[in-house]
């Protein structure tokens, strides 16, 4: 009896000391990391306008006529197991911000996924139709308006985009990386040689002008620097097919194309040709191409010092999206996949002052306004800004806009509401704490042009009244914000 008595102790200590053995295996550092499945869904909807709203993007407003390629919503999900992030991108020139809030509550609705953890963003096309309503309406304030037909579309779109998205999730692999493509990057605003005439529609004279004209014989220099760099995001099943491929390139757009269509643009060009070269299929399961803009609002793809161009409607694009197609894909060779990172978000809101125009600024543009057509202007576009000036006015005193930041592992990925220079992105890059780092903007809103407080010392299209709306130090407080955002999830 004492025999068998000591065999079922021996059998209960050595049951204890496995349990122990395996529940301290299980905490090692790294075992419940194993144990996680990142997983990753993509989708594409469409939202290609309904023919006669106006295209916007121009100083004229045709309306739509013909439908060269359809316009989309992009949308790329990934899950880490404990969080889910969702990168919306619309063939748009840019959304309001009440019309991502509306999409975002609806996502929220449906599938749970947080708000502050969906960034939604324009692509930035000038071959489109508003999404922040018709006419000047969409320049004025319209917080607390409703929804016109096409903004209803494609709030509807994102959120089914996303929800897709969602239904597509799969165990997945993650990597990023970067390649240069500077042939298609030139910063448009120049500075002129001394004595040049530069006049504005507000009476004044600036230091730069916007477009100055190829080998115009005034050039002195560009303004600024552009930033050549593609960042881009992959996402591949653990088999290895391509799920999703989104990059940012800090490139305006190209445009070259006929009055009265609609495109996407090089973006869509871009997610097409990308598709083709990684041999990926769209559909049985979907692949996604993704273009953003990164920080392009002083850059476009003319270089004023180089030769003139001809090409036929849509030529531009093709060359331009399908060169930065191509570097991507040999920088996809060396990029290291990853079956599990941590993925975080961070979110605030940042106060902003608007500027408001002065008593004797509302005085000039009234008596503008109030001239005969006849009358000869002192610049081409004074009437325009006469008007924009009159309707600053209804905006508040100061605005909120959504800061936003991404983790993806040791990708840091910023959200800026405004069409941001190229030096703002570059700071971005050089001061963050992350192995890579990309600004998308006109993302969680559309505010206008952000140059610098130095740019707007030179005056210049993007320093406008209309064409900017908020204080002149927007620019440094947002990047603060977004390095603190950064910090916080890093």
């Amino acid at each position: 009896m004492k025999n068998i008595r000591s065999i079922l102790n021996l059998f209960i200590y050595l049951f204890l000391f496995l349990n122990i053995a395996v529940i301290l295996a299980w905490d090692q550092p790294g075992s419940r990391e194993q144990e996680k499945v990142f997983r990753a869904g993509a989708s594409i909807t469409n939202i290609t306008p309904f023919l006669g709203l106006e295209i916007i993007g121009g100083w004229n407003s045709p309306p739509a006529t013909h439908v060269h390629d359809e316009l989309h919503v992009r949308c790329l999900v990934m899950d880490d197991g404990e969080t889910m992030l969702a990168l919306v991108v619309a063939d748009n020139l840019g959304l309001g911000r009440e019309l991502i809030e509306e999409a975002r509550r609806i996502i929220q609705n449906e599938t749970g996924l947080p708000p502050e953890n969906v960034l939604i963003s324009a692509t930035h096309t000038h071959s489109g139709v508003s999404a922040q309503g018709r006419g000047e309406r969409r320049r004025g304030w319209n917080e607390g308006g409703s929804f016109d037909a096409y903004q209803e579309v494609v709030i509807r779109r994102i959120a089914d985009g996303v929800r897709i998205a969602i239904n597509n999730l799969e165990p997945a692999q993650v990597g990023w990386g970067s390649c240069m493509v500077p042939r298609h990057v030139f910063v448009r605003r120049w500075k002129m040689k001394p004595g040049t005439d530069i006049p504005n529609p507000f009476g004044g004279q600036d230091k730069v002008v916007m477009n100055p004209g190829r080998n115009n014989p005034n050039l002195l220099e560009p303004a600024g620097q552009p930033d050549p760099e593609v960042v881009f995001l992959s996402l591949r099943s653990a088999d290895g097919r391509p799920i999703a491929l989104l990059a940012n390139y800090s490139l305006h757009y190209v445009g070259g194309v006929p009055a009265g269509h609609i495109s996407a643009d090089y973006f869509g060009v871009f997610s097409d040709r990308i598709q083709e070269l990684l041999g990926a299929d769209r559909q049985n399961p979907s692949f996604v191409g993704i273009l953003t803009n990164g920080t392009s609002g002083d850059v476009n793809n003319i270089n004023f010092r180089g030769p003139a161009e001809s090409h036929p409607p849509y030529g531009k694009m093709r060359i331009v999206a399908d060169d930065v197609a191509r570097e991507v894909l040999k920088a996809y060779g060396s990029v290291d996949h990853h079956d599990w990172v941590e993925l975080k978000s961070a979110q605030e809101e940042l106060g902003l002052a608007v500027r408001i125009p002065d008593r004797d600024m509302v005085s000039r543009a009234s008596d503008i306004l109030a001239r005969h057509d006849s009358i000869q202007p002192g610049h081409r576009h004074e009437r325009v800004y006469a008007r924009r000036t009159v309707q600053m006015l209804e905006w508040p005193d100061t605005i909120d806009i959504i800061m936003q930041t991404f983790r993806v592992g040791d990708l840091g990925i910023a959200a800026i509401p405004f069409e941001t220079f190229a030096e703002t992105g570059l700071e971005l890059k050089e001061r963050s704490p992350f192995e890579k780092t990309f600004a998308i903007s006109m993302a969680n809103g559309s505010y206008g042009y952000l140059p610098t407080p130095e740019q707007h010392v030179l005056g210049g299209y993007e320093t406008w009244l209309g064409t900017n709306r908020v204080e002149k130090e927007a620019s440094r407080k947002i990047v603060s914000k977004l390095l603190d955002l950064f910090a916080r999830i890093r």
